[in-house]
C-alpha cells in the first residue's frame, strides 16, 4: 500500500516536513495520531480550512487517527501569523458558540468515534492553566532570540507585536505537548503559514519528553495569477449553506480558470490521479466537462450528493436559458411588495446586491438582467402581473442568479 506521504505529495499537498525519512517510517510502522488546529473565529469553517480537512481525510483513509483541535483557548489570544494587526478580542461566549458550530460541521468530513477520530477543545487545558507553572514548565524551554527569528513574528515587529500575541507560539506548542500526553499524538499538520509554530511544538516534545514528534505543512491553494483561491464577491467561500449556498459553491468551482483545473481536482477531490490527469488533459471547450466534475465533486463533499445534483441541474438550466426550481429562490411576499415595490429593494432583499445603493450602481452599469432582458431603469417598480407562476429570474453580472417568487 502506498505511504500516505507519497499520496499527499503526488496530489500536491506537501510544503515542508521535519525529519521526513523518520516520519515516513513512523507512518508505515503503525497507525499514527496527528492533529490539525482550527480557529473558532466564526460560526463556520471556510475554504481556507478545506485543504487541511481533505488532507486529514486522506490520512484517515490510510489508517491514521485524526484529532481536530478547536482553539477555544488560543482564540482568546489570537494568532499573529500572517496578520498585520492584532485580532479583535472575542468574548468567551462567542468563542464557545463558534466551537460548538465547528464541531458539528467537522463531522461531515471526518469519521469520529472510538478509535477513529477525536474533536478536542484546547480550552480544556489552557483556560485553567496556572501562569507561574506554565512559565516554569514550558516558558523555560523557549529562547526569545530564536522566537524573534520566526517569520510569524518578524512580519509584525515593525508594526507592533503585543506580549499577548508573543505567547501564541508557546500556547500552540503546549497544545501539541498535551495532545502527545493524552492521545499519543506525534504529528501536527496545517497550513504553511504555521511552520514556525509547528516547529516549536515538535521541538518541545523532543526536548521535554525525549520522544519523536513531527510537523508537516500544506501549500496554500493559489490560482494561476498567484492569488489565494476561495474568495467571492461576498467575501470568504464558506462551507455553511446558510452563508454560501450549494449553488454558489458549485458555481465558484465551475468557473475556475482552465489552467487551475488540474491543481483543484488533485487537491479538492478524491478522484484517482489517472482520472485527474485525463480530465485535466482536455482542451478547448471540452475542459468544461472537467470543471463540471470538479464543481460536482467539491459540492458533494461539502453539502452532500443531493445538493450537488440540484446545483448541477440548476446550472445546466440557466446555461440553456431556462429557469429551474433548484436555482437559489427568494419568496417575496405581497405585503413586502406593497410596502416597497422597487427593483433595487428586491435586489437587496434577495441577496444579489449588498444594499439599495449597490443595486442602483449595478443597474447603471448594465449588470442586472430580469427575465433575459437588461434593466436600464434604476427606478423600475414591479407589479404582480410581472410575475409568472414560477417567478422571475434575476441575474447580476454573468454568474449570480436568483429566482424570485411572489407569495
Amino acid at each position: 500500500m502506498q505511504n500516505v506521504l507519497d499520496t499527499l505529495r503526488e496530489r500536491g499537498f506537501l510544503a515542508q516536513i521535519t525529519f521526513e525519512d523518520e516520519l515516513y517510517k513512523q507512518l508505515e510502522k503503525e497507525p499514527t495520531t496527528f492533529y490539525v488546529g482550527f480557529d473558532p473565529t466564526a460560526t463556520s469553517l471556510h475554504f481556507g480550512h478545506f485543504i487541511p480537512i481533505i488532507a486529514m481525510a486522506h490520512m484517515q483513509r490510510a489508517g491514521h487517527i485524526p484529532i481536530a483541535l478547536v482553539g477555544g483557548g488560543t482564540a482568546m489570544i489570537g494568532d499573529p501569523s500572517g496578520k498585520t494587526d492584532m485580532r479583535k478580542m472575542m468574548t468567551v461566549e462567542t468563542i464557545d458558540h463558534n466551537v460548538a458550530c465547528i464541531k458539528k460541521q467537522m463531522e461531515r468530513f471526518i469519521e469520529f468515534g472510538e478509535g477513529k477520530a477525536h474533536i478536542v477543545n484546547n480550552a480544556d487545558w489552557l483556560r485553567s492553566l496556572g501562569y507561574m507553572d506554565f512559565l516554569r514548565d514550558v516558558g523555560a524551554m523557549f529562547s526569545v532570540n530564536r522566537m524573534l527569528t520566526a517569520e510569524c513574528y518578524k512580519q509584525r515587529l515593525e508594526r507592533g507585536l503585543t506580549f499577548l500575541e508573543f505567547n501564541y507560539m508557546l500556547m500552540q506548542s503546549y497544545d501539541f505537548l498535551q495532545l502527545f500526553k493524552n492521545y499519543g499524538c506525534r504529528l501536527q499538520m496545517g497550513g504553511d503559514d504555521q511552520w514556525s509554530n509547528m516547529l516549536a511544538g515538535a521541538d518541545l516534545i523532543r526536548r521535554k519528553e525525549r520522544e519523536a514528534a513531527f510537523a508537516c505543512t500544506f501549500k496554500l491553494l493559489m490560482n494561476h495569477e498567484g492569488k489565494k483561491m476561495g474568495k467571492t464577491e461576498k467575501g470568504a467561500l464558506w462551507l455553511d449553506a446558510n452563508l454560501c449556498t450549494p449553488y454558489e459553491f458549485y458555481q465558484y468551482w465551475r468557473n475556475v480558470d482552465d489552467s487551475d483545473v488540474e491543481k483543484c481536482l488533485s487537491l479538492l477531490t478524491f478522484l484517482p490521479m489517472d482520472e485527474v490527469k485525463r480530465l485535466s488533459a482536455l482542451e478547448g471547450s471540452a475542459i468544461n466537462e472537467a470543471k463540471k466534475v470538479l464543481a460536482f465533486e467539491c459540492t458533494k463533499l461539502v453539502h452532500g450528493e443531493e445538493e450537488a445534483q440540484k446545483a448541477q441541474q440548476a446550472a445546466a438550466a440557466l446555461f440553456s436559458g431556462g429557469a429551474a426550481a433548484d436555482v437559489p429562490t427568494f419568496e417575496w411576499t405581497r405585503a413586502q411588495m406593497e410596502q416597497d415595490a422597487r427593483l433595487t429593494t428586491l435586489l437587496n432583499l434577495c441577496g444579489l446586491c449588498t444594499s439599495n445603493g449597490d443595486a442602483r450602481k449595478q443597474i447603471q452599469q448594465n449588470a442586472v438582467v430580469m427575465s433575459n432582458s437588461k434593466v436600464a431603469d434604476v427606478n423600475l417598480t414591479l407589479t404582480p402581473d410581472m410575475f409568472p407562476t414560477d417567478g422571475i429570474l434575476l441575474r447580476k453580472g454573468k454568474k449570480s442568479y436568483c429566482r424570485v417568487v411572489l407569495k
